[in-house]
C-alpha cells in the first residue's frame, strides 16, 4: 500500500486517465474527487464487500420454490374457438 500526504487541491495520478483530487479536509474527514473514464467501474470498498457477501449468500442458499407455489398454478391456455367444419 502506498501512503501519501496530500493537501486540498493536490492530486494523485493512477495509471492512464485516472486522477484522484483532494477536494477538502476537515475534522469530519477527507473528501476526494475521482476523474476517470466512464468505462471504468468505481465502487466504494464497503459497497463492493457487501455485494460480494450477498452474492456468496445467494449462491449458497438452496433454491426455494415456496414463492412459485404461492403464485398458484398456471392458467390453462385459452385458444380461440374454431369455426364449425374446420379442424384445429
Amino acid at each position: 500500500m502506498l501512503i501519501l500526504g496530500r493537501r486540498e487541491g493536490d492530486s494523485i495520478l493512477v495509471g492512464d486517465g485516472v486522477r484522484i483530487v483532494v477536494v477538502s479536509c476537515d475534522r469530519s474527514g477527507v473528501r476526494i474527487g475521482i476523474e476517470a473514464p466512464s468505462s471504468l467501474k468505481i465502487l466504494r470498498g464497503e459497497i463492493a464487500e457487501q455485494v460480494a457477501k450477498e452474492n456468496q449468500r445467494a449462491a449458497s442458499t438452496p433454491l426455494g420454490t415456496e414463492w412459485l407455489a404461492a403464485l398458484g398454478t398456471p392458467a390453462a391456455p385459452v385458444f380461440p374457438p374454431t369455426a364449425p367444419g374446420t379442424s384445429a
